[in-house]
């Protein structure tokens, strides 16, 4: 559908090249999506899953250790957001 609108150029452009889209549709396409995918994450987070606590806890493995599968997993590995050898 095409349409007329007043967008912040310097703010859709940051979106366009900070997301690689191809092109400020895909940017806005995508701004949207984002925007439904919260909100709709929200109601979910309201609404949950309609199960009692007792079929919560039914679901879960009895021997599920969460404990264990932290110590089990790799340790992450954070990078600064800069590149080697640059400055701020």
């Amino acid at each position: 559908m095409k349409m007329t609108m007043h967008i912040d150029a310097d703010l859709l452009d940051r979106v366009v090249r900070r997301f690689g889209c191809a092109s400020k549709t895909e940017a806005v396409e995508m701004a949207l999506k984002e925007m439904d995918r919260k909100a709709r994450f929200r109601e979910f987070a309201k609404v949950g899953l309609g199960f009692t606590p007792a079929e919560l806890k039914d679901a879960v493995d009895p021997d599920y250790d969460v404990s264990a599968m932290r110590v089990a997993e790799r340790s992450a590995v954070y990078r600064s957001g800069k590149a080697d050898g640059e400055s701020r």
